[in-house]
């Protein structure tokens, strides 16, 4: 049964699952899921540097919720594709 916050809690739960599925897929080889790990740090090391900007400008909570998670990349994005 997976747990039905993981998602509020977690916000790389899909780069973590899609992780795991390559491990499982290949046998714990890690280095036929180097794509996938660098996709889950990537994702990690997002949500991290929001968490700490967003605490900087007292913003809380630091982590945002699941229905803003969606824009704040958007926005993200294209501001750094400008």
């Amino acid at each position: 049964m997976k747990n039905k916050d993981a998602e509020k809690y977690n916000p790389c739960l899909k780069e973590m699952e899609l992780t795991y599925k390559c491990f499982n897929d290949n046998d714990f080889n890690k280095s036929l899921c180097v794509l996938q790990i660098e996709n889950y740090k990537s994702c990690k090391g997002f949500w991290h540097s929001v968490q700490a900007q967003r605490r900087k400008n007292g913003i809380k909570p630091y982590l945002p919720p699941v229905e803003d998670r969606e824009k704040i990349k958007k926005d993200y994005f294209n501001s750094i594709n400008k």
